[in-house]
């Protein structure tokens, strides 16, 4: 199965925008024939109004951009019918209240009820809506499980375990509800050959390597999902892996120990489901990276446009600062490990690196005269608002490193790898709370204060950091 479920996906977003047309078109109707004092010929009279055309515009896209906040729109093949119905539900009652509030309180009409009419008014925009939008819902959740069910849509699995554990959970998959879930691409162990036999041949499920080779195994396999079957002993090298996994877009399953079970920390949502923990890549709320991105973008536009004069002049000064291009642009490690370029105004002179990658250190000789004064206040960091613009990184989030520090770091911390989970930023707590790393030892120092960063995310703490850097440029505290 592929990565992005797109035709599904547009399906699903489609259907919410049909309900939403055609529940509006309907509320509108009961509307004007039953609760305002108006004589309605036919249904064709009852919407022959502007404010019905201004809401089969407005409205639906209101719903879209609703639900899009409240994480409604991911793979339509893992939604649950059970929790979607509760989501769909709360969304809709938070929806009915504003349009309600924003349209209907304080329209020029007078209801035949008197107050009532308000109340009637908004429940049956309410029961109108969400009826008709769960049942476009769950008829594509139905279709989607039936896929599923018939074998047409799988998900591309590794398994991880050479013990009896990891056989009887292949046993229980593979003879389950489930199986047609599941295109097991084989199995990694961790150790030379399966300590157990597994409960298909070989040839049908083979053996892809070893642990040790886990990175290269899943740059060739590119599976969906990958489970660990490890045993409670094994617990140091169930979270190396979970390490290596968490930079990308892969779900992780986790077969739970009885202590854990005890403790109540494995949370079941599917009674024929295995008993496995879900580690999702998506750990942020689609809400919360919505309203982080429109931040983003938004930040941007208007630092780009403000200090546009304070660009000129930067330009300009690097220009005549020494022989090479304004710009310097070198390849980092975002999101989910993919590249990109990042832009910077040039700050060194050039071949500055032609014994190959360095870091930077205090009263650095490969700098410029102009270069120490543009690092010391973060001048040079200013044209990355528009990598931010592009999408490649945020205001706030662990700095992007080099693949070739990014992998030494990883070697004494693997856990580096969980910095990919997020949009990599201009600025951050790391950034505030330590600094620019000289070496890599700096750097693993640092890197504690940015997994402390992803562990507490939140819309008030990107504000702090925000507000501690202007502090930190203010004070020419940059290197």
């Amino acid at each position: 199965m592929s990565k992005a479920i797109p035709k599904s996906l547009l399906l699903y977003i489609f259907a919410d925008l049909l309900a939403a047309f055609i529940a509006w078109t309907l509320f509108f109707y009961f509307r004007k024939s039953f609760l305002e004092y108006q004589q309605v010929d036919s249904f064709w009279a009852a919407i022959d109004n502007w404010n019905y055309v201004y809401g089969i515009i407005s409205v639906p896209a209101f719903w879209i951009l609703l639900y899009a906040i409240f994480d409604s729109y991911g793979n339509v093949y893992r939604m649950s019918r059970l929790n979607e119905l509760m989501r769909t539900t709360y969304t809709v009652l938070l929806g009915s209240f504003i349009l309600f509030f924003v349209l209907l309180l304080n329209d020029i009409h007078y209801y035949a009820e008197g107050y009532k009419g308000y109340y009637y008014a908004f429940f049956s925009l309410f029961l109108i809506h969400l009826c008709i939008t769960l049942a476009f819902r769950l008829l594509i959740l139905e279709w989607a499980k039936g896929r599923i069910r018939k074998g047409k849509i799988r998900f591309r699995t590794i398994m991880i375990g050479s013990s009896k554990i990891a056989n009887d959970l292949h046993k229980d998959i593979v003879s389950g509800r489930n199986s047609n879930y599941y295109n097991f691409l084989g199995f990694v162990t961790v150790f030379d050959q399966p300590k157990t036999e597994f409960s298909v041949p070989l040839e049908k499920f083979p053996h892809l390597g070893k642990t040790d080779n886990l990175e290269k195994i899943l740059d060739t396999t590119k599976p969906d999902e990958v489970i660990l079957a490890l045993e409670p002993s094994e617990s140091e090298l169930t979270q190396k892996i979970i390490n290596i996994l968490s930079g990308r877009d892969i779900l992780i399953k986790v077969i739970p120990d009885m202590y854990e079970i005890l403790l109540g920390r494995v949370k079941m949502t599917n009674v024929y489901s295995e008993v496995l923990i879900e580690i999702s890549p998506q750990f942020m709320p689609v809400w919360f990276s919505v309203v982080k991105r429109l931040i983003d973008i938004t930040a941007s536009l208007l630092v780009l446009t403000i200090l546009s004069p304070l660009y000129l002049f930067t330009a300009l000064k690097v220009r005549a600062s020494s022989k090479g291009p304004i710009f310097y642009t070198q390849e980092r490690t975002g999101l989910y490990g993919k590249s990109f370029m990042i832009y910077k105004f040039r700050s060194m002179y050039l071949d500055s690196e032609k014994e190959g990658p360095k870091l930077s250190q205090d009263n650095d000789d490969r700098c410029t005269p102009w270069g120490r004064i543009m690092r010391k206040y973060r001048l040079d960091e200013i044209p990355q608002f528009w990598n931010v613009l592009k999408g490649d990184m945020s205001l706030v989030g662990p700095r992007p490193e080099r693949k070739f520090f990014l992998d030494q770091i990883a070697e004494k911390a693997p856990h580096v790898r969980h910095l990919l989970k997020v949009r990599p930023g201009i600025t951050s707590w790391g950034q505030v709370k330590y600094g620019y790393a000289s070496n890599v030892e700096e750097m693993i120092q640092r890197l504690k204060y940015d997994i402390l960063y992803i562990d507490n995310i939140s819309l008030a703490l990107d504000i702090k950091i925000l507000f501690y850097t202007v502090l930190v440029i203010l004070q020419g505290r940059g290197k």
